[in-house]
């Protein structure tokens, strides 16, 4: 059987490019396959980060996770830091990693790349992290987006190398693309990709943002001059991206969307696409308030806990073994 593994920072409210990219198609991977989706909290603080925000922002993932179709009898849902193995095995990949990978990692090649600031150490260092996060559960599949490639070959040249020293115990996990993820633009530059950190709150539609700022964001989607409603990302972006949300909030095909908006403005094109925004994310926020101020969140997330750290304290023993670590 297949082992999913999947980490999500909890830094900001997640778009609507992450559900129709790749959220709402993990709750497919929960039916076939174990799989584990962890809130990697941990990986947070390689940045300062203010207490408060990322504690409730931590609960506020966990919650959207159950809202979008999670369900803790059929996955593992937890909190990294709740897993004291995920750091001791970081360590242990730290001691195989060699600093010249580290340093070519590319978030810290950017940092680097600006000589006045000063680096934190955890930024260097957290891909051995992010590869433990993987090989705790043994995972077999991870899916991410292209973005993620390095990080995976890492991960994998690690579990390879600490496979030929200490015999083989960790599968190589590979990338696994989404089963029919949607690759969302941002509603003001639709040549870049949708991101919750980007400054411009009109460019990014978030799973939680009201009716109205949704409609609001729509209508001042980047268009184009031509005025006419066709499928071309290359000459009319911005209308392909509202073409692209709408048909995955919707079910309609593209074609279909052509055939129907044949003749009319972008003005009814905006519309109608928050329309089905707003559609698909009602059910999501509803359940999202039923569960974010409630002990039941706690309560998932203490029985995720306990079921990911059964399996993660075997590996851990099976490392510390294969080692030498243990008498």
């Amino acid at each position: 059987m297949a082992v999913v593994f999947s980490g999500v920072q909890p830094s900001g409210t997640l778009t609507l490019g992450n559900y129709l990219g790749a959220i709402k198609h993990f709750v497919d991977y929960q039916e076939e396959e174990q799989s584990f989706f962890c809130i990697v909290n941990q990986h947070a603080i390689t940045v300062p980060q203010d207490p408060k925000e990322l504690r409730d922002n931590t609960r506020s993932l966990a919650a959207l996770y159950l809202a979008v179709g999670l369900d803790p009898q059929k996955t593992t849902l937890f909190v990294q830091s709740e897993v004291a193995e995920h750091a001791q095995l970081a360590w242990v990949m730290q001691t195989i990693a060699y600093v010249g990978e580290l340093e070519r990692m590319t978030q810290y090649k950017e940092k680097a790349a600006n000589k006045g600031e000063s680096i934190p150490a955890g930024l260097l260092t957290y891909p051995p992290l992010m590869a433990a996060d993987m090989l705790l559960y043994k995972a077999t599949d991870v899916p991410v987006g292209e973005d993620q490639r390095q990080h995976i070959e890492f991960t994998r040249d690690l579990a390879q190398r600490f496979n030929h020293r200490y015999g083989e115990l960790f599968p190589l996990p590979k990338m696994r693309a989404p089963k029919v993820g949607a690759r969302i633009m941002s509603l003001q530059e639709p040549t870049k990709k949708m991101s919750k950190s980007d400054p411009n709150q009109n460019a990014t539609i978030r799973l939680l943002d009201s009716e109205k700022d949704i409609l609001k964001k729509l209508k001042r989607a980047q268009t184009d001059s031509d005025n006419t409603i066709r499928f071309d990302k290359e000459n009319k972006p911005g209308v392909s991206n509202l073409l692209a949300i709408y048909s995955h909030c919707s079910g309609k095909s593209i074609e279909e969307l052509e055939q129907e908006y044949d003749g009319k403005g972008y003005g009814n094109l905006k519309v109608d696409t928050a329309e089905a925004v707003i559609e698909i994310l009602r059910p999501v926020q509803a359940r999202y308030q039923e569960l974010i101020s409630t002990s039941e969140l706690d309560r998932i997330l203490d029985e995720g806990a306990v079921k990911a750290r059964e399996v993660a304290a075997v590996t851990m023993r099976e490392v510390e073994q294969a080692m030498g670590l243990k008498r």
